[in-house]
């Protein structure tokens, strides 16, 4: 399928990926941003969902760089993380052919709920300072997270990257910071694996995924930047706004409609 855009509404698919993957490097959530445009310049919800795929993962793997860099990724935990994203998100999809995905709606709303609450009461409060390095017990939970929330991710997908923060801090009691930086490696291998499916099976553009790639570079490494300039309270923030964000077009997509 071919897809004429005009100049304009190219220049507004670069800027919600600029914008989706700075937020999507802080906190999750970016395809709130930038699903809702695609829909809006006329591609329909596969084609829509396929792109998108396409175009974020480059802004989680120039994320990951900046990350890399500033020293909050740990090579033996991205050793766990990664490839089991890729196994999870695979998973999950498969399952997604079999299930409703819409099972998990109430589920996930009360999660990130929860997580919404903890962090406005000031009761999410993940270790200050360096973790210790990921041990044997650290790598098993790592392991288990990233099985379970990449078979989420493939499954249904909503607040996926929220609820690896989440789980990191208080799992394994790692500093927001660096719960924010190992989340995006499994994200990146979850995301990785559904772009590949979405791509065998045709449903990427990439006439329009490959420009919002390009932007989403760019925003993954602006979000992540700003991450280790800024730390604790710009996660707390950008978590609960996504947190509610998330749940509200969960709510408004499904409940409203219905």
């Amino acid at each position: 399928m071919a897809v004429d855009l005009s100049a304009a509404q190219a220049a507004v698919l670069c800027a919600a990926a600029l914008c989706g993957g700075t937020v999507d490097a802080i906190a999750g959530g970016g395809g709130l941003i930038t699903v809702p445009v695609l829909l809006a310049v006329g591609l329909p919800p596969h084609l829509a969902l396929g792109t998108n795929k396409g175009q974020s993962t480059f802004g989680s793997f120039a994320a990951i760089v900046r990350y890399r860099h500033a020293g909050l990724i740990e090579r033996k935990t991205a050793r766990i993380s990664f490839p089991l994203g890729i196994v999870g998100s695979a998973s999950g999809a498969a399952l997604a052919l079999m299930l409703r995905p819409g099972v998990l709606r109430p589920i996930v709303i009360v999660l990130l709920l929860v997580v919404a609450f903890l962090i406005a009461s000031g009761r999410f409060r993940p270790r200050e300072g360096e973790a210790p390095p990921v041990g044997h017990r650290a790598g098993l939970i790592v392991a288990a997270i990233a099985l379970t929330l990449g078979a989420y991710d493939g499954f249904f997908g909503p607040g996926t990257g929220t609820f690896i923060i989440a789980a990191y801090a208080t799992l394994i009691h790692m500093p927001l910071p660096r719960a924010t930086a190992e989340a995006k490696v499994l994200n990146f291998g979850s995301n990785f694996a559904a772009m590949v499916m979405f791509a065998r099976n045709g449903e990427i553009l990439w006439g329009v995924a490959l420009p919002m790639a390009a932007a989403q570079l760019l925003g993954g490494f602006l979000g992540a930047h700003l991450v280790v300039r800024r730390g604790d309270g710009l996660i707390r923030a950008m978590v609960l706004v996504v947190a509610i964000a998330v749940v509200a077009w969960i709510i408004k997509d499904f409940y409203w409609k219905h």
